[in-house]
C-alpha cells in the first residue's frame, strides 16, 4: 500500500491545491522568464527601446505593440527644375514664325503627268524634295489655329488634294492600299522617314468618293485614325460666282452633312473647305455664307475656306491672316506660271528670311526684332523677340 492511500479525503485536497499553486508559480515564472528574454532580444536590436516596456511585458503586456520602432526616412524627390522655354530656344536656327507657309494643291495621281495629275515617281520626289528641304507637314486645323507643332528649325506645310478622285485613295482587290495611290505614297513615305507626319486634308465632291462607293466608310476611318483629314469641296463641284443665297447653302450644308454621316469618330465635324475652281459669290452679301450658313435646320461653321492659288499663306500670327481666304500653291510642274510648288521652295532658298522657321515651342511665338510689327498682339501665345543682327554674328 501506497503513503498516498492512507491519508483523508481532507489532507488529499490540501495537498492537490498545493501542488497546483506550485506549478501556477512555475508556470507563472517560466513565461516572466521567456517575456523578458524576448524583451532584451529586441532592446538588443533596438536601443530606443524605453526599460517600460519589459515592465509592462511582466504585468501581462504585449512586448511587441509597446516597443518604439523608429520612423523609416522618407526620401524627398526634389521639385523639377522650372525651365523658361525661351532659355533653351536654339536662336542660331533664326527662328521666325513670321514667315510664309506653302499650303500645297494636289489633284490626281496617275501614270501620266499632265496639268492636274501627278505621277507616282513625281510625287515621291516631290515629298523628298520638301524633306530635304526641311518642311515637314502639319494639319490644316493645326495651321488655322496655330498650334504649330512643327520641330524647331524646320518649317510647316499644308497637304491638300482635291476631287476625292478614287487614284487619291484605292483598295485592291487583295483589301491592300494601292501603293502607287496617293495615300498609299504618303504611307510608305512616313515608314521611310517618321518624322514626315501623315497629315493631309482630302477635300471632297459629289456623292461617289475616293471611287468605292462600298468601301467609304473604311477608308473615312483609316484616315481619320492615321492623321489625316476630310474636307468640303461642295455638293457637286459647283461654280460659285453665279449662285444664290440658298443654293450655296445647300452646296455646302448638305455635302458636309453628307460627309459626316460616314464617320464613325465621335465629335469630328467637317469644317473646312475647299472652294471650287477657286470661285467666290459676285454678291459680296452672299460671302457669308461660305462661312457659316444652315440648310434643312442643320447649321455649318468653317474654321478654314481655301482658294486655288497662287501664293504662300500668312503665318496664323500674322495680323494679315484671313483664314476665310487662304492662297495655295499647285503642286505640278505643269503651266504653273513660275508660281508652282518648285518655284516657291526656290524663293524661299533665296530669301530665307520670308519662310516660317519654327522654335519647336507651340505655346510661343518666336520672331526675330524686324518683324515685330507683323505679329498680332490678340493671341494668347508669348511673343518672343531676339536681336536678329546680334544672333547671326553669333553664327558667323
Amino acid at each position: 500500500m501506497y503513503f498516498y492511500d492512507t491519508i483523508t479525503i481532507t489532507d488529499k485536497i490540501s495537498i492537490m491545491n498545493f501542488i497546483k499553486k506550485k506549478y501556477v508559480r512555475l508556470d507563472m515564472i517560466k513565461k516572466i522568464i521567456i517575456l523578458m528574454i524576448i524583451s532584451v532580444m529586441v532592446t538588443g536590436c533596438s536601443k530606443t527601446a524605453p526599460i517600460e516596456n519589459v515592465m509592462e511585458a511582466q504585468s501581462g503586456t504585449d512586448v511587441v505593440d509597446s516597443l518604439e520602432i523608429p520612423e523609416k526616412e522618407v526620401e524627398q524627390t526634389p521639385e523639377p527644375e522650372v525651365v523658361d522655354p525661351k532659355e533653351v530656344i536654339d536662336l542660331s536656327l533664326l527662328p521666325n514664325e513670321s514667315g510664309k507657309v506653302m499650303v500645297l494643291m494636289y489633284h490626281n495621281i496617275g501614270d501620266e503627268e499632265k496639268e492636274w495629275v501627278r505621277t507616282p515617281e513625281n510625287f515621291k520626289k516631290d515629298l523628298l524634295t520638301l524633306y530635304e528641304k526641311g518642311y515637314r507637314p502639319i494639319s490644316l486645323s493645326d495651321y488655322v489655329s496655330g498650334n504649330i507643332t512643327t520641330p524647331e528649325g524646320y518649317t510647316p506645310i499644308v497637304l491638300t488634294f482635291d476631287d476625292g478622285n478614287k487614284n487619291n485613295f484605292e483598295y485592291l482587290e487583295d483589301g491592300t492600299i494601292d501603293k502607287d495611290s496617293a495615300v498609299g505614297i504618303l504611307l510608305d513615305f512616313n515608314k521611310e522617314y517618321p518624322d514626315f507626319e501623315l497629315a493631309a486634308t482630302f477635300f471632297l465632291n459629289d456623292q461617289v468618293l475616293f471611287g468605292q462607293s462600298d468601301r467609304v466608310e473604311d477608308k473615312f476611318e483609316f484616315l481619320l485614325e492615321n492623321g489625316m483629314d476630310i474636307g468640303n469641296h461642295s455638293r457637286t463641284h459647283a461654280n460659285f460666282t453665279k449662285i444664290s443665297g440658298e443654293d450655296l447653302q445647300k452646296e455646302i450644308g448638305a455635302q458636309a452633312q453628307y460627309l459626316e454621316g460616314f464617320i464613325k469618330e465621335e465629335g469630328y465635324v467637317v469644317n473646312t473647305i475647299a472652294l471650287p475652281f477657286g470661285s467666290r459669290p459676285k454678291d459680296d452679301s452672299l460671302t457669308g455664307f461660305l462661312k457659316e450658313g444652315t440648310y434643312e435646320g442643320i447649321s455649318y461653321e468653317n474654321i478654314a475656306i481655301l482658294n486655288v492659288g497662287w501664293l504662300p499663306a500668312h503665318s496664323p500670327y500674322d495680323t494679315r491672316f484671313n483664314f476665310e481666304s487662304i492662297p495655295r500653291i499647285r503642286a505640278s510642274e505643269m503651266k504653273v506660271d513660275n508660281v508652282g510648288m518648285y518655284n516657291y521652295i526656290e524663293y524661299f532658298d533665296k530669301y530665307p528670311s520670308e519662310r516660317f522657321i519654327s522654335d519647336g515651342f507651340p505655346e510661343i511665338i518666336t520672331i526675330p526684332d524686324d518683324k515685330v510689327e507683323l505679329i498680332t498682339t490678340n493671341s494668347d501665345k508669348e511673343i518672343y523677340v531676339y536681336e536678329k543682327e546680334s544672333t547671326e554674328e553669333v553664327g558667323n
